[in-house]
């Protein structure tokens, strides 16, 4: 089997959060129904495997928003809860990388690959995944632990979260990271010669 990863990874779980729970608020036609089992099972190998992972949590300057700190939505899905000692980084925009100190807690570990899974997969996925790409690290985004929602382009036309999902994967495979799924992710971590 070709190996994934040539050092220890870090799993960054981006946005598993219970705003994301109301389909119809973010433009219905949630494609991958099972991203949050997916994810769930690779969160699960990583603290098996006691690897470092990583929480983001969206924290939106509007107290009252969905993500906002007054609304319930900002709280991680029941699935998702940290437990003790497991970091939490919380933003307010899309990349969680920016106004957080991420990138100095990975680089302080001497961490260079990153595994990115979360919600959603055009928006914070894709921006947090591309500045990763740019910042140097060797990233994977994780396909089948990664869900959008559909969208009315400036045409009027609507766009499914299928096609959305895919076009932004299509975007980021090849330039930004590589586009990979959760069984070949777990594959990877059961072969210990990779750390």
């Amino acid at each position: 089997m070709n190996r994934l990863f040539k050092d220890s990874p870090a799993l960054i779980l981006i946005d598993f959060q219970k705003a994301f729970e109301d389909e119809a608020f973010w433009g219905g036609s949630r494609n991958n129904p099972n991203a949050e089992a997916n994810a769930k099972h690779l969160l699960e190998h990583w603290r098996a495997n006691h690897l470092p992972l990583y929480h983001i949590q969206h924290i939106s300057v509007n107290p009252d928003a969905k993500h906002g700190a007054n609304s319930p939505g900002h709280a991680f899905m029941d699935i998702f809860q940290p437990l003790p000692g497991e970091t939490i980084v919380q933003k307010s925009v899309n990349s969680a990388f920016i106004g957080t100190d991420l990138k100095e807690q990975l680089d302080s570990k001497g961490i260079r690959t990153l595994v990115i899974a979360g919600l959603t997969t055009d928006h914070c996925v894709s921006t947090t995944t591309r500045m990763a790409g740019n910042l140097g690290y060797e990233t994977f985004i994780v396909a089948d632990a990664t869900a959008t929602f559909g969208k009315t382009g400036i045409n009027g036309q609507h766009y499914d979260g299928e096609m959305m999902h895919q076009t932004a994967l299509a975007q980021l495979n090849g330039e930004f990271a590589t586009v990979v799924y959760t069984q070949q992710v777990i594959d990877s971590l059961a072969h210990k010669a990779n750390f």
